[in-house]
């Protein structure tokens, strides 16, 4: 869906929702397999300036079977329109609604962005907590600087990507499409993408915490989850 004229009237710098730039990649939705919005979870110009994104924009898009799309957090306007008019959020690209894409992968500047993470979920009618989320939802992915300790998020992310993305991106893939035409279900492919190095499935590890809230253990609790994440 794209917003309409009405729309991007009553919002300050509509610009941030149109797209349509220079070097923007638009796939066709209808002959990809494997859907990927990519989201700096801050306002576009400031997702924008971020060096992690395109790199990962253009390495997904080199696949020929991967369609990926960028997805910023929307300014308080917008979210009121969005909210009030039953909008759910779209990518900037072919304007679909985020719960129509396979995977939704977050890149984590720094820990104010977490709350813009949760707002966002909410925003695109997408369960905030993992464990509440079917094999219909996405899978969401979390990586980049803010999530090297992962566990104030790890009740609302189902992997984590610890260190260079861009490293593991194309495996991770790899093993979706496998995942995806075995048509398995969701614990599977995490069971699966535990075992790739770098990746942190929270599901499948026991997490204790002291009397006064601070970290004491972490022990996973399958055979494909790794004792250390490196």
């Amino acid at each position: 869906m794209s917003y309409s004229d009405d729309i991007l009237r009553r919002v300050t710098k509509p610009a941030r929702y149109t797209g349509g730039e220079w070097n923007s990649i638009v796939k066709d939705w209808d002959k990809t397999n494997i859907k990927v919005a990519l989201s700096y979870p801050d306002l576009y110009e400031i997702g924008m300036s971020n060096m992690a994104l395109p790199i990962l924009y253009e390495l997904l898009n080199s696949q020929p079977d991967v369609l990926a799309e960028r997805v910023f957090a929307p300014w308080v306007d917008m979210q009121e329109i969005m909210r009030t008019s039953g909008i759910p959020l779209p990518s900037l690209e072919s304007r679909h609604p985020l719960k129509d894409f396979d995977i939704i992968g977050f890149s984590l500047g720094y820990e104010l962005t977490y709350t813009n993470v949760l707002n966002m979920l909410h925003l695109a009618r997408i369960p905030v907590l993992a464990s509440e989320r079917n094999d219909s939802h996405p899978i969401v992915i979390a990586g980049g600087s803010g999530a090297l300790n992962p566990e104030p998020m790890a009740d609302f992310i189902d992997l984590f990507v610890v260190g260079d993305g861009e490293e593991v991106l194309l495996e991770l893939i790899d093993s979706f499409r496998d995942w995806k035409r075995q048509g398995a279900a969701k614990e599977e492919l995490l069971r699966q993408v535990a075992a790739i190095p770098g990746i942190y499935v929270p599901s499948l590890y026991q997490v204790e915490y002291q009397a006064d809230g601070l970290f004491n253990s972490i022990a996973p609790t399958a055979a494909e989850a790794s004792p250390t994440i490196q």
